[in-house]
């Protein structure tokens, strides 16, 4: 089978851009009560686990992409560190829905939230390592990590090019 490699190009993250996916979350005043802006976690499922994961670039390609069904997840840089998510919203079944595939660019002066059942590829970055906080639960990778291989099942590659400046 011939490999088709499609491009996606990043769009600046926006709440509404970004609204079938997830949250993003950005700075607040402190002592503001709680309320939509806030990220709507759901963590109910088991423990929660929030860490520092230190990636290494990878490239701008993938050909898989996971979900998680039994908790949202928050996904966030270090240190200002900008970075790209591909997402595509939470479907039935076990294959996400190619044509609604999206690339975000996420600054490093926010983070995001994933609906449960969001389906993501990524962090990707430009840096040679970036330090990122991840808060899902303590077994998610585990025992709630679905992924599709669209290269396998499709034959299609993606690769996140950002737009020239």
């Amino acid at each position: 089978m011939l490999t088709q490699l499609r491009e996606l190009h990043p769009e600046p993250i926006t709440a509404e851009s970004f609204a079938p996916y997830g949250q993003l979350i950005t700075p607040q005043e402190d002592g503001k009560p709680f309320d939509a802006q806030d990220a709507q976690l759901e963590l109910n499922q088991g423990q929660p686990r929030f860490y520092l994961m230190r990636l290494h670039y990878r490239g701008d390609r993938f050909h898989q992409i996971t979900r998680h069904e039994r908790c949202s997840q928050c996904l966030g840089s270090l240190q200002g560190q900008n970075w790209y998510l591909a997402v595509a919203p939470p479907t039935q079944g076990n294959c996400p829905d190619a044509t609604r595939l999206k690339a975000f660019h996420i600054p490093g002066t926010c983070f995001v939230k994933l609906h449960r059942g969001t389906w993501h590829a990524g962090p990707y970055f430009e840096a040679e390592t970036v330090d990122f906080y991840n808060l899902e639960l303590t077994d998610t990778n585990v025992t709630d990590h679905l992924s599709y291989d669209y290269l396998e099942k499709d034959g299609v590659e993606f690769s996140i090019i950002p737009k020239p400046d």
